[in-house]
């Protein structure tokens, strides 16, 4: 009965250690492709975001991106009408196109608000043209993470390469 009691200790650690490690190598997928995501849009500087107002469709061009944390974030104002879009439905779509590659990819998204001052005074930190108009401790400054988020790249050559994180 001792050894019954032993292999069966030892199944469950191993079955432990496998789902644990599984985990890890998952995470680590994650991370890489959203820097992957992160990389690109950094790269083509400018991307669009798509929110909705009603049943009306809104897209303008952003330009802030920067990874805090292992999440991949945007900012805004949260006096902007893009941000009471994203606090009605926090849905969104971003497109950004690579001119040099003919490369585009575009991002389906759910954003999550951070209102911790250290995640806005990094991104502040990252974008130092934006401290004249925003400040980490403001009631104006909004800082938003993507979840659940699907991103696919695609060019004119080739299947389209979908990475999730």
């Amino acid at each position: 009965m001792t050894h019954l009691k032993t292999i069966v200790t030892i199944g469950v650690l191993l079955t432990s250690f496998c789902l644990s490690t599984q985990a890890q190598t998952n995470e680590k997928k994650e991370v890489q492709s959203m820097q992957e995501v992160y990389n690109f849009l950094k790269h083509c500087g400018e991307y669009f975001i798509a929110t909705v107002e009603g049943d009306q469709p809104r897209v303008r061009p952003f330009g802030t991106a920067a990874i805090y944390e292992n999440r991949l974030y945007i900012q805004t104002g949260k006096r902007k009408n893009v941000a009471k879009q994203m606090i009605a439905n926090p849905k969104i779509e971003i497109c950004a196109y690579d001119e040099a590659s003919e490369k585009w990819l575009r991002i389906e998204a759910t954003v999550v608000p951070d209102e911790r001052v250290e995640a806005k005074q990094f991104m502040l930190d990252e974008y130092p043209s934006l401290k004249g108009m925003y400040s980490a401790t403001d009631d104006n400054t909004f800082l938003l993470y993507l979840s659940n988020a699907t991103a696919t790249f695609y060019s004119f050559e080739g299947e389209p390469e979908v990475v999730k994180f």
